[in-house]
Order: structure tokens, then C-alpha cells, then sequence
């Protein structure tokens, strides 16, 4: 579906063409016409399908119309790090080129007292968008430097990983400040009992969505070596030798391998630098901005950036340490192949990760090409996962399953999201069929003037009923 389908205002299209964004992802697809009808949205979908425009374009399609208070906070977007909320932020700059009166503040710790006193007088004055870490929100909520009475729009994003960090309790503080004619949003990647349950308590009579947890893209060239832990750095700086490494993100189980390894490939002249908890923010910042600019070639980090962090150009991701389950592994190499490019994700296996990571092989539906370790590191283990091409063939036959053939020839034929089923109609979701094909030119309106094409809200009665996309049933949490 075309983004002008969806009946956005017009200056939040208008960034939209001029970022060439043409298509919606499933998840906006299905979540941006109920939020623009005023429901409460559950949306689970892994990072990486879009969540972010999911919510951001039609809350500023809503503001654009200047029916809220311009003194008040009209929206406050909860984040469980700085990093994500970061990201939120950037991209809530470039939805808005053309909103140039809608205004907004990242609000989240590891800040100076500037910063913070900035932060205040952002609220003070009445920013339309609050975006902001659970713990700092508390911190101006206690001291009053913040009123959220006014707020029409409360959104969660990545609700599972803020579970996950205990932030429930300052959830549910932030919630009690807010009106109760506020409308609620939730995304999370995944569904497990205790979000089920923070959910009810939130939302009202919510839309649900669900993605499954998506296989990983085509592109990404998945591979392993079956090593021992002590192999490791070696087979990494092998692999090195003979591929020059260039945009490229090695994630380890934890922050203290992360530096050894970081201190390691440094002293063997890479170019690297750590992420990780021990980083200031300053420090962290500077990081990511090093390597967002390619002035560093390789980042070590441990998982505090492998969900919500949005770059590009990855090309090769390397997990040092097997990943706890089958979502984590995904939401790791997904930073890579983004954007329509091609990219590579290489796991190394120890002996005691071997049953994880056959637990990957089961929910991928295939056997992982497995890499000759480099001569000079010596002989690894022996993998036993023949039990794993058992479970394939059971899969094929009793559930009709889509399965890549062929090992290690890379042929998975799995979509990146199934879209299977869906109880809200195809007429509810498009726009009101006032455009006409002369409107429209290789999927991007024709405008003789700025707002030729201004759309009015035509309100629609959307199925009350979930919106499903093949439910996952796991209930994995980071």
C-alpha cells in the first residue's frame, strides 16, 4: 500500500516524498488507520518492520491540523533507552520538514544540568511531542517540572524490553498524570503473558496487531563456525585477514568480552571502538556518532544496541557469543541488508552454545552454512545437530512449511513478514478514492501546488476485532 492511501495530511506526505518513501511497511499499513481513528493500538512487530513511522506519521497528521493546545504536551512517546530515544527523535525531524509549528524534546539521563534545565523549559513551555526514558520522565514528574493533563497521545515503544528493564511501576506513575481521554498506543516485539497483562491495564478496547517474528531478509548471507571459546578473536582476526572489515558490528553476551575484544582487534591495527553500560552517555554518543560516520570501521557492543538502533549500511554482522534465543539472533543480524542492500551475519559456536543455537537452526527452518575454520586457529568440535534436519522434514510434511533447500546454498524462501490474514477490510484501509490516476505519477502524488491535494479525515468504523498477521507464539524476552 502507497502512503497516500492512508489519508495523512498533507505536509506529513509531503516529507514523505521528499525521503522517498513511497511504500508502507505491514505494520503501518494496518496500525496508521485505527490511530488516526482515535483506538487504542496493540502492535507487535519485531524492530526493523517500521514501528517507529508506524506511530510517528499519523500523530503529526492529527497535530497538523491544529485542533490541540499549543501551550500543552500533546503527546508523550516513552523509550526504554537514550539510544532509541535518540533515534525517535531524528526521525521525528524529518516527518516534520513540513510541521515546522509542532515542537518536541528528547528528554532522557546521562546529561549534563544544561541539558536537563533545557529539558525543562522545552516542557515548561508546552513541546508537542515528549520523548522520553522512564526513569528521567520520573525525575521532572517528582519535581514538577512537567504537566501531562493535556496529553491526547501515549505511546510505548518497545514495551517488552521496558518490562524487561523494570520500568513497569514508572509506566504506570506517567500514566496516572495523564487524562483519562488520552489515546494509547503499544508496540512491543514480542507477546508474552506479562505485556498481555500490562496491555489490559493501559489500553482501552485496543486494535490488536501481530507480525509474526519474521524469518531474516533473503539477502543476509548466513554463516557459523563451530569452534571453542578460546578460538574466537582468532578466527575473527583471520576472517579479517582476508576480508578487509568495513561497516561492520560484532555483538558479544557481555560488556567485559566486549572490551577485551575491542582492546584485542585495536592492538592488531583495526579500526574499533566499544559499546557498552560502562560508556558514559558523552562516551556513547561519541561512539555512535563515529560510527554512524564511518570514521570507525568496527563496533563491539553488547545488545544495548541491538534493538532500535537504525543504521543502514551495516555490512556484516558478527555474533562472538550465540544469542539467548531464536528473536535475539534475529534482531542482531537484522542490521544488516537493510534498506534493500545485501549483508552477511557469521556466528561463532562454542561447544556449551551448540543446543542454542540448534534451537535458531529449528526456528529458522534450516541448517546454517557452517565455515572450515582457518588453519592457523586448528580443529574445532564436532556439531551435533543431525537431529535438527529431523525436525525439518517433520515440518515439511505435517505442516506444509516453507523450508530452504539445499544446504549452505542460502536458498530460504521465507518472506521477511507473511502477511496471512487480517479482519479489517481492504476498503477500510484506503483512502476515500478521490484520486484519480492522473493524480498519481510512479507512486508519488503530482502537486501543482503545496496542498493541492488536501485530504479531509473521512472517519471509518474499523472491525473491532484483532488484525492478525500469522501470531507468534513466542514469548522470548530480551
Amino acid at each position: 500500500m502507497k502512503f497516500y492511501e492512508l489519508e495523512l495530511s498533507d505536509p506529513v506526505l509531503d516529507a514523505l516524498e521528499d525521503m522517498n518513501f513511497e511504500d508502507a511497511t505491514p505494520i503501518q499499513e494496518h496500525a496508521i488507520p485505527p490511530i488516526l481513528e482515535g483506538r487504542d493500538v496493540l502492535g507487535i512487530a519485531q524492530t526493523g518492520t517500521g514501528k517507529t513511522a508506524a506511530y510517528l506519521l499519523p500523530v503529526l497528521s492529527e497535530l497538523s491540523y491544529g485542533d490541540y493546545p499549543s501551550n500543552a504536551i500533546n503527546c508523550v512517546i516513552m523509550s526504554p533507552t537514550r539510544e532509541l530515544a535518540q533515534q525517535i527523535d531524528q526521525a521525528l525531524q524529518g516527518f516534520s520538514y513540513h510541521l515546522p509549528y509542532i515542537s518536541s524534546v528528547a528528554v532522557y539521563g546521562g546529561n549534563d544540568g544544561v541539558r536537563y534545565e533545557q529539558e525543562k523549559k522545552s516542557m515548561q513551555q508546552g513541546a508537542d511531542i515528549v520523548i522520553a526514558t522512564p526513569g528521567r520522565l520520573i525525575s521532572h514528574i517528582s519535581l514538577g517540572n512537567i504537566d501531562l493533563s493535556q496529553v491526547s497521545f501515549f505511546i510505548l515503544d518497545e514495551a517488552d524490553r521496558m518490562l524487561d528493564m523494570g520500568f513497569s511501576d514508572d509506566i504506570m506513575q506517567i500514566a496516572k498524570q495523564i487524562s483519562n481521554k488520552h489515546q494509547t498506543i503499544m508496540f512491543s516485539a514480542t507477546m508474552p503473558q506479562k505485556i498481555r497483562q500490562f496491555a489490559r491495564s493501559l489500553l482501552k478496547n485496543p486494535i490488536e496487531i501481530s507480525l509474526s517474528i519474521s524469518k531474516p531478509a533473503d539477502k543476509i548471507h548466513q554463516m557459523a563456525y563451530i569452534c571453542y571459546e578460546t578460538q574466537k578473536i582468532e578466527i575473527i582476526k583471520s576472517y579479517f585477514a582476508s576480508n578487509k572489515p568495513q561497516r561492520v558490528i560484532i555483538f558479544t553476551g557481555s560488556k567485559i568480552k566486549a572490551k577485551e575484544l575491542a582492546i584485542s582487534l585495536a592492538k592488531a591495527k583495526y579500526n574499533c571502538r566499544a559499546m557498552h553500560s560502562d560508556l558514559s552517555q558523552q562516551e556513547r554518543d561519541e561512539v555512535m556518532y563515529l560510527f554512524r560516520s564511518a570514521q570507525i570501521d568496527i563496533l563491539v557492543a553488547t545488545d544495548i544496541v541491538a534493538r532500535g538502533i537504525d543504521i543502514d549500511d551495516i555490512t556484516l554482522v558478527i555474533n562472538f557469543d550465540v544469542p539467548h534465543d531464536a528473536e535475539d539472533y534475529i534482531h542482531r543480524i537484522g542490521r544488516t541488508a537493510r534498506a534493500g542492500a545485501g549483508g552477511c551475519a557469521i556466528t561463532l559456536v562454542s561447544e556449551k552454545d551448540q543446543p542454542e543455537f540448534r534451537k535458531i537452526e529449528f526456528f529458522l527452518e534450516k541448517d546454517i552454512e557452517k565455515l572450515s575454520l582457518p588453519e592457523s586457529v586448528g580443529e574445532g568440535p564436532l556439531y551435533t545437530g543431525n537431529e535438527n534436519r529431523k525436525y525439518l522434514k517433520k515440518k515439511k510434511t505435517n505442516h506444509n512449511s516453507k523450508t530452504s533447500k539445499g544446504n549452505n546454498k542460502h536458498s530460504n524462501k521465507n518472506n521477511n513478514t507473511k502477511d496471512t490474514q487480517t479482519d479489517i477490510s481492504d476498503n477500510s484501509r484506503k483512502a476515500d478514492g478521490s484520486l484519480n490516476a492522473n493524480e498519481v505519477s510512479q507512486g508519488k502524488l503530482i502537486k501543482n501546488s503545496k496542498n493541492k491535494y488536501r485530504r479531509k479525515r473521512n472517519k471509518k468504523n474499523f472491525d473491532t476485532s484483532k488484525v492478525q498477521h500469522t501470531e507468534s507464539q513466542k514469548e522470548g524476552t530480551e
